[in-house]
C-alpha cells in the first residue's frame, strides 16, 4: 500500500505552541489523530487572528473554509508533551491556498506529524459559497515574510 508523502515548502509564516492534554490521548495512550486534527484547527485559528483574519470573516472579507486535509504521522506524542506547530502558506490562487503544518516536540525536536489543508476563502455572510482572496490576505502574508527575512538577516 504506497504511503502519503508530503513535502512541505521551506520556511515557516507562523509558529505557535500546544501542550498535549489528557483529552488529546487515546487508548494507546498517545496523541489521537483527531486530537492532532484538533491542534492544527487551533493553530490556523491563532495564525489568522496573527493576520487579523477569521474563519468566519466578515460583512467585507470572506472567511474561509476546510476543502481537506493530509496528515502524515512520524513519531508519537504523550500527555504533557509541548508541541511546535509551524505553519507555511503556499499556492495561493484567486480563491484559495494550501497551508502547511510541520508539528514537533519542543523538548527534543522530535518531528510528530506534517500536515496541509486546502483552504478556500468563503462568503458565510451573503451569498454562502467561495469567495475571491482578498488582496490585503496576500497582503498580509507578504509583509510578514519580509519581516521574517529581516530578522534572519539581522542573526549571527
Amino acid at each position: 500500500m504506497p504511503r502519503l508523502k508530503l513535502t512541505l515548502p521551506e520556511g515557516s509564516d507562523f509558529e505557535t505552541q500546544l501542550n498535549v492534554r489528557v483529552t488529546d490521548l487515546n487508548y494507546g495512550n498517545h496523541l489521537a489523530n483527531q486530537a492532532l486534527l484538533g491542534m492544527l484547527h487551533e493553530a490556523r485559528v491563532r495564525f489568522l487572528a496573527y493576520l487579523n483574519y477569521t474563519e468566519l470573516g466578515n460583512a467585507t472579507t470572506p472567511g474561509i473554509i476546510l476543502a481537506d486535509v493530509e496528515i502524515q504521522f512520524r513519531h508519537e506524542a504523550f500527555l504533557a508533551d509541548q508541541l511546535n506547530i509551524a505553519l507555511r502558506v503556499d499556492q495561493l490562487n484567486r480563491v484559495g491556498f494550501d497551508l502547511y503544518y510541520r508539528v514537533s516536540n519542543v523538548t527534543d525536536q522530535t518531528e510528530i506529524a506534517l500536515a496541509k489543508t486546502s483552504i478556500v476563502f468563503f462568503d458565510y455572510h451573503t451569498t454562502h459559497k467561495r469567495a475571491s482572496m482578498p488582496a490585503s490576505f496576500e497582503q498580509a502574508i507578504n509583509a510578514i515574510r519580509e519581516t521574517n527575512e529581516k530578522i534572519r538577516k539581522q542573526q549571527p
